[in-house]
């Protein structure tokens, strides 16, 4: 069987290619829409070893197009019910699955530097530019993909050769106004986001400040009801400070659905041409709400009455207090600030939100959307559809193929439109952004003994001393800042002390004003360095260029062009410009007309217009 397997297999790639595949070891991120057809489409071809890594579990909703579930393998592993459906078909190939998240600390450059290529099938933004970065750290080629609706895209990612997935900058996501959050919603999607992204934070995560869907842009009106939230975060936080007490869920519920509501009627200005909010009486709605049993939570996709959704408020609520609790109490941290997150797929979070968006929409007279609709609408959800997550799947292989043959200039960047004119068209890769922030900086591993080197050692020994930085720079890490001229306290602690140790990344900036280096991006190892030697040292040589000059924009048919090394950045010299379309398609951003919802989740990344162009044959000679 596997002779004649190998036989087919040889025939279709050429002894060479097939032989590289068979001994190959690859990596696949997300095992969703995209990354069911893409295994299935990596084990058939027959490459030798194939690593998945999920931490998401199988839902109904997921069944109608991510075909190696079935409903007996219902909030099971996606990766570990892949694996075992995959192999299926073939046996020669050796399937390792990881239910994890892909930004655990054991998944560490070291990790991605043992695969031969890597694959992304990833529903969110973080986890792309993480893979994206460990990909560019262990040099290791990614194949990036999304789908949304019937369009799709491929990407080839080489470190040094391509663009990396940050050279195009990411728009960020839709938000709203926060006087429209707070004190005007009209439509589900603005009680949603107060549900999500102000309600939640506030009573078990962060402040509001640093909810990304609410805009707090300052003019005259925004700013004021900016002050007002943030005066209504005080008063929740003194509640949240009654969390597990009998009295909590009222206390909640009288706030926001009461006097917060009461003091907003008393605007009487406010409701001259709109209909004012209704405020609840948690005593009365609790009456309502006897014989409604906690098991209506189960009803999806049925439309909750306001005494259920008191229910499922109330019963959340007591869930997620109780997850806190045992948070803090498991890390021994009583004292310290524990979080929640909110999570599409977490039952109690996802519960709590779509309860709260829908009391709110009641007192606001909106109508009120089933759980499953708020799930889409407050994880982001596009709809999905298989046949497209199947074709980019293929594209995905296909140009893996180029770049196991080592022909990386004859990759592409391949689109997927539906169109009575073309269905699949490419572009040539393009070079890195000179002035990315991720792929454009110099790399290198810092080997460190953690718990005797300072962070003045790595200023003054490594920096100045041995890279020649001057005085004007600074040091970041995934947490912040650690140093620059003004911020110098950090200097004398260690490495160990600031939290820095294997696989921790920190970026050097020069800010000097002549000739600055490009930003250095150094890897930590932590190693057991000799007493009498230097507690840290590069690993190996490091040379770090100077950042590109950026010439003054120059205007053409009326439009400003900035120029970078020769070339302005939409392509309007040395090269041909591209199309309005192609400028504004990326991954991550999805812009519909008359939609509210703006970064794609669930395999669906993408949103192509329609253009003009032929029909391109995609080579793969």
């Amino acid at each position: 069987m596997a002779a004649g397997r190998d036989k087919h297999s040889r025939q279709s790639l050429g002894a060479s290619l097939q032989a590289h595949v068979k001994q190959s070891r690859v990596l696949m991120v997300g095992a969703g829409g995209i990354g069911c057809e893409l295994l299935k489409n990596l084990v058939l071809t027959g490459f030798g070893e194939i690593h998945i890594v999920d931490l998401d579990t199988i839902d109904l909703s997921n069944l109608n197009r991510q075909f190696l579930f079935r409903n007996e393998h219902i909030k099971k592993s996606k990766a570990l019910v892949a694996k075992e459906s995959a192999g299926r078909f073939n046996p020669n190939v050796k399937i390792e699955a990881h239910h994890d998240n892909i930004k655990d600390p054991k998944f560490n450059v070291a990790w991605f530097k043992g695969f031969s290529i890597v694959f992304n099938a990833l529903d969110n933004l973080d986890a792309r530019r993480h893979v994206n970065r460990m990909c560019l750290a262990a040099d290791v080629p990614l194949v990036e993909s999304g789908t949304t609706g019937f369009n799709g895209q491929v990407q080839v990612i080489r470190k040094g050769k391509t663009e990396c997935y940050d050279c195009v900058t990411k728009d960020p996501p839709k938000s709203f106004p926060v006087c429209t959050i707070r004190s005007t919603p009209s439509q589900p999607i603005h009680c949603i986001v107060w549900a999500k992204s102000y309600l939640f934070t506030e009573i078990f995560g962060t402040s509001e400040d640093d909810a990304p869907e609410l805009d707090h842009s300052t003019d005259s009106e925004n700013a004021r009801e900016i002050e007002n939230l943030r005066r209504e975060s005080q008063a929740l936080k003194r509640i949240r400070e009654s969390m597990g007490s009998e009295d909590f869920p009222r206390l909640v519920f009288s706030k926001v659905f009461k006097e917060d509501i009461d003091r907003l009627r008393s605007m009487e200005d406010m409701w001259k041409s709109r209909r004012p909010p209704e405020p609840l009486d948690y005593d009365k709605i609790a009456q309502e709400a006897l014989g409604v049993g906690s098991g209506i939570a189960h009803k999806d996709q049925a439309v909750w009455t306001a005494a259920e959704n008191f229910t499922v408020f109330v019963d959340s609520l007591r869930r997620l207090s109780n997850r806190l609790e045992e948070s803090r109490v498991n890390a021994n941290t009583r004292s310290s600030a524990a979080i929640l997150s909110f999570d599409k797929d977490d039952v109690d979070t996802l519960d709590f939100v779509a309860a709260s968006a829908n009391l709110r929409s009641h007192v606001f007279g909106i109508e009120m959307r089933s759980k499953f609709d708020i799930k889409q609408m407050a994880g982001n959800i596009i709809p999905a559809i298989a046949t497209t997550n199947a074709m980019t799947a293929g594209l995905c292989v296909l140009q893996a193929f180029k770049v196991m043959r080592n022909e990386l200039d004859k990759a592409k960047m391949v689109f997927l439109t539906r169109s009575t004119e073309r269905v699949i068209s490419s572009e040539p890769l393009r070079p890195p952004n000179p002035t990315c922030p991720v792929c454009s900086v110099a790399q290198s591993t810092l080997e460190v003994d953690t718990s005797r080197a300072t962070l003045n050692d790595l200023v003054e020994h490594l920096l100045k001393l041995q890279l020649g930085y001057g005085g004007e720079f600074s040091i970041n890490s995934e947490a912040g800042i650690l140093y620059d001229p003004e911020e110098d306290q950090n200097l004398p602690k260690t490495f160990s002390e600031l939290g820095l140790k294997s696989d921790s990344f920190i970026t050097i900036i020069d800010e000097e004003d002549e000739n600055p280096k490009v930003n250095v991006v150094l890897s930590i190892s932590e190693q057991p360095l000799e007493k009498n030697a230097k507690p840290l040292r590069l690993a190996g040589e490091l040379r770090i260029a100077s950042k590109p000059k950026v010439a003054p924009p120059v205007t053409v048919n009326g439009h400003t062009h900035p120029i970078v090394n020769g070339n302005s950045a939409n392509g309007v010299v040395g090269k041909r410009k591209r199309d309005a379309d192609e400028a504004e398609l990326e991954i991550d951003l999805v812009k519909k007309r008359g939609k509210v919802i703006a970064v794609a989740a669930e395999d669906d990344i993408i949103i192509v217009e329609d253009s003009n162009d032929g029909a391109i044959v995609i080579d793969d000679d």
